[in-house]
């Protein structure tokens, strides 16, 4: 059985997209979620005079933006924002319930916030580099990296998703020991080149580093489909690099559906429960699937 969290929101206007609190049984953080237009009305509040980190959120020129910092009182910091930056239309503030978190804890939830947006490269930061990780005891370490690891659940939740990394590193696999623990599927097309591998884990679709794909998208760019967008920060990023004529993964990569995975590889619309077959079968992920159903009633 997996470890269960409960995450506790409360709707502080009523309204799902006012202003929010989010916190975790056991957990010693507090997260407060600000719509610019609530700002004097959040302000009040204790807990914005905490010492903690805060993450803004807006758009420059129509493209998202972010910035990430600290403070040791944030209602001050964050009134130097509402005069200095306009461009951000939420802000996230990350505390402790207790007040308890001090000036070396937030110096480094702000380096590593930082280096898990860089790494994640969903959304660019006005910030530029991460700065230096501030200096902690051993067992400091091991706290706030904990809290952290629940810090990454909340804020999905709450959609501040700029910190999820898709990219799935080689040494992340280091431990797994099974081989054939998780299945495999693979979608290719001799004709035109194309051969990609898959592997399913814990609900993700991850396409394997290596996997030859379409240089280009061919399909349909509009309303219809939105896999383009995903297919141009893919090469954007680098994750899809150009090889030849075609695109190849430099990194293994995790997508939510089989169809998702598949426009990427085929650089179009995709019935990817079609067109995914367990390796080395001709059996679809479809056919799989509604096996693994059948055998669960």
């Amino acid at each position: 059985m997996g470890k269960g969290r409960s995450l506790e929101l409360y709707f502080i206007d009523g309204k799902p997209d006012g202003m929010l609190t989010a916190e975790v049984f056991n957990w010693a953080g507090h997260v407060l979620k600000i719509p610019r237009t609530r700002i004097a009305d959040a302000l009040r509040r204790p807990e914005t005079e905490y010492t903690g980190v805060y993450v803004l959120l807006g758009d420059v020129e129509g493209q998202p933006q972010a910035y990430i910092g600290e403070a040791e009182d944030l209602k001050a910091r964050i009134r130097g924002h509402v005069a200095k930056k306009d461009w951000w239309e939420t802000a996230v503030l990350i505390t402790s319930a207790a007040n308890n978190l001090h000036k070396a804890h937030v110096k480094y939830l702000e380096s590593r916030l930082v280096e898990l947006a860089l790494e994640a490269k969903r959304m660019p930061l006005e910030n530029g580099n991460a700065p230096t990780r501030s200096s902690l005891s051993e067992s400091g370490l091991a706290n706030m990296e904990g809290f952290l690891d629940t810090l990454m659940m909340v804020l999905p939740a709450i959609q501040v998703d700029m910190f999820v990394n898709k990219a799935k590193k080689t040494v992340a696999e280091k431990m797994q020991s099974v081989v054939n623990k998780y299945p495999v599927f693979e979608l290719k097309s001799p004709r035109l080149g194309l051969s990609a591998t898959a592997e399913l884990r814990e609900g993700e679709l991850i396409v394997k580093s290596g996997s030859i794909v379409r240089r280009e998208w061919v399909g349909e760019r509009g309303a219809k489909t939105h896999y383009f967008i995903l297919f141009d920060k893919l090469i954007e990023s680098g994750i899809l690099k150009p090889d030849g004529k075609h695109a190849r993964f430099t990194q293994d990569y995790a997508f939510t559906s089989p169809s998702a995975a598949g426009a990427i590889v085929n650089g179009r619309s995709t019935s990817g429960p079609r067109e995914w077959k367990l390796k080395g079968t001709t059996k679809t992920y479809a056919d799989w699937e509604a096996e693994q159903i059948e055998k669960d009633d």
